[in-house]
């Protein structure tokens, strides 16, 4: 079990990666772009970015962790590759609102795969989260029906599948999987530049998506990845809130995109159930580190 202070540390660099993050959406709506051209540029940025990093650390230090540390990270990096894909073509198919909202499914499904996988089986308490936040994200859905939303939120619901299963990975093999994130946009990169050599390549803006994939992927997929060999997967999960309640917020202030009334009343069910949840998840963890300190001989 880790140390308080690996918890607080797991803690503090997940916060960073999922403030962070809050920034991604309004980046690519600011490129205006296609969405293949946006992927090509988003992930050959990450790449790059991370190779040189994991190079000059490895050159520096003996401790830098590994590319990709086994079929445990090979499995990891695909899921971030199919999360790449799936989020970018969320972005052009939904509105940020439902996109965001939908996103913060994350918990569940982390908590129904650390049941099946992890055999952690969830408390009374997280199975009334869970069901409210079905609910939530059901009311979204059915209100993108006959809109044109209904594939974007769709995929919207893969990349955070994918997201909560590259999580419980991590923390069942207790590996650092920071680079193994970013090393994971190799197939997406490969993919976009198959699509862009034969539809061409489409941007306004391309500062926007190269800032977003040169300095805030690579720092967010760090942390956020890295963050499960220190705290739990819920409590990771947690964190992708931080873009649930604010990515709508710049988006708003940007582009004056307001969410809709089912959006808004979905969206509400999972904030509101996400905080209250996470705030009992951070009580019951504080009970039980307390409860084994006093149990440690002196």
């Amino acid at each position: 079990m880790p140390s308080r202070t690996d918890h607080q540390k797991g803690l503090l660099i997940t916060a960073i990666g999922g403030l962070v993050l809050t920034v991604d959406i309004p980046l690519i709506r600011l490129a205006d772009g296609g969405a293949w051209t946006i992927l090509l540029l988003r992930t050959g940025t990450t790449l790059a970015v991370a190779m040189i990093v994991w190079a000059v650390w490895r050159a520096l230090s003996r401790n830098a962790p590994p590319l990709i540390p086994g079929w445990a990270g090979v499995a990891v990096a695909i899921c971030y590759g199919l999360t790449s894909i799936t989020f970018v073509t969320a972005v052009f198919h939904t509105t940020t609102a439902d996109l965001v909202f939908i996103l913060a499914f994350n918990t569940v499904f982390c908590a129904l795969l650390s049941w099946l996988f992890l055999k952690e089986r969830p408390r009374v308490a997280t199975m009334i989260a869970m069901l409210a936040m079905i609910i939530g994200v059901l009311v979204i859905v059915g209100g993108s029906v006959g809109t044109g939303k209904l594939f974007g939120d769709f995929m919207a619901l893969s990349s955070t599948f994918f997201i909560a299963l590259a999580i419980t990975i991590s923390r069942a093999s207790g590996k650092d999987m920071g680079f193994t994130s970013l090393a994971g946009v190799i197939f997406p990169l490969g993919l976009a530049t198959f699509m862009v050599a034969g539809e061409g390549f489409h941007v306004e803006a391309p500062w926007w998506i190269i800032f977003d994939g040169a300095v805030v992927m690579p720092i967010s997929f760090f942390c956020l990845a890295a963050g499960p060999k220190y705290i739990s997967g819920p409590e990771v999960a947690m964190f992708y809130l931080l873009e649930t309640v604010l990515a709508p917020v710049w988006v708003w202030l940007v582009f004056a995109e307001a969410p809709t009334r089912d959006s808004l009343i979905g969206g509400t069910i999972l904030i509101v159930t996400l905080v209250a949840h996470s705030l009992w998840q951070l009580h019951e963890g504080r009970k039980r580190r307390a409860v084994l300190m006093v149990g440690q001989p002196a």
